[in-house]
This record gives structure tokens, sequence and C-alpha cells, in this order.
């Protein structure tokens, strides 16, 4: 599939790797993926992101990325749905931390070092979730009758995505249909 993705897209993927590894992350994940895509400059997804509003505020992304990580992938409305039922999620993730370290909750509880070449060619390999949305790209693209895959459908797969990433994203004003907007997608083709 990698080669049917624009050198945008190539560029998204390999710096999804990057923030991994930089990170020190077992995995390659979905969060990976939107931090590399707001790395770019000049192509069809940072235009989105650009035109959206999204680009120039990356710092409170990352940081809701981050805060999102530190409490084990929980979004900000399971938190606040488990405040409503009596659980102080803060005060869990407060006491894990000091039995376990920081961020102990942020990488699944696979705290310590990384094993070497654990991936192709001793590359992070892709997380459920960084694969998922790989896929979901490829689907974004094939319906939007684009032959290649480029660093905009990564972003639209991103935003159909259950999960943090995608809350975060539309906190910011970037949902999928947002995206399709600025992107002056075919109505027909964002049902897909």
């Amino acid at each position: 599939m990698f080669e049917r993705f624009t050198k945008d897209a190539r560029a998204v993927v390999l710096g999804a790797v990057e923030h991994a590894e930089r990170g020190g992350a077992d995995s390659v994940d979905d969060g990976h993926l939107l931090l590399a895509l707001l790395d770019r400059e000049a192509s069809r997804g940072s235009f989105a992101l650009a035109a959206l509003g999204a680009a120039g505020r990356r710092d409170a992304i990352e940081e809701a990325l981050s805060g999102a990580r530190r409490r084990g992938g929980l979004s900000q409305a399971d938190t606040d749905a488990l405040a409503g039922l009596g659980i102080d999620v803060a005060a869990i993730v407060s006491r894990v931390e000091e039995a376990h370290g920081e961020g102990a909750l942020a990488d699944g509880g696979k705290s310590g070092p990384r094993k070497a070449g654990r991936g192709r060619l001793g590359r992070v390999p892709f997380s459920r979730e960084g694969k998922d949305v790989l896929e979901k790209s490829l689907r974004a693209a094939t319906a939007r009758r684009d032959r290649r895959i480029g660093d905009e459908h990564i972003l639209l797969a991103l935003t159909v995505r259950p999960g943090f990433v995608a809350e975060v994203l539309a906190d910011h004003g970037v949902t999928h249909a947002s995206v399709d907007r600025v992107l002056g997608a075919d109505p027909a083709a964002a049902a897909g």
C-alpha cells in the first residue's frame, strides 16, 4: 500500500515514526500521525489544518494529546463521563504514577527500555490504531476517487477514527465535515 502514498503522505508516515522514536513509544499510533501532519507545510493536509486554524494551535493540540496519553488513552469525554459516576481519573493517574513512575499509563503499562530492532529495519512498529488510520486513509482516497493516498487522506482518516485523537481534533475545529469542506470534497464521496 505504501507505494500508493504521495511524497507528502510518506513524509507524514516517516515523521510519525520519528515522533514515536523520540518519545520512546513502543509503537506508532494515531497521535504520532497527527503530530507529523502538524509538522508539514505546503501540502493539502497542512492547508486544511491551517484553514481550520489548527496549525496555529499546535501546542494546545500537543498538550491535549499528551494529557490523553497520560490518562492511558482516555479522552476528555471519557474522563468527564467517569467523573459523573464519581470516579476521579486524575486521582487514579496520580496514584498509578506514584507507584510506577510518571507516564506509567501513557504506553499501556509497558514502561521500560524498548527492545532494539522490534520493527522492520529496527524501527518502531505501527500500533493497531496507527495501522487502522492508514487503512482508513486508503478508503478516504478511494471514496474521493483519488488514485494516490495523500496526507489529506490521513487527516480525513484521523477525523473518523473513534478515540482521543479525533476528539482533540474536533475540539480544535477539525472534523471530517470541516476538512471535506476545506478540501472541496464531493458530498457523495464523503458518505463513504
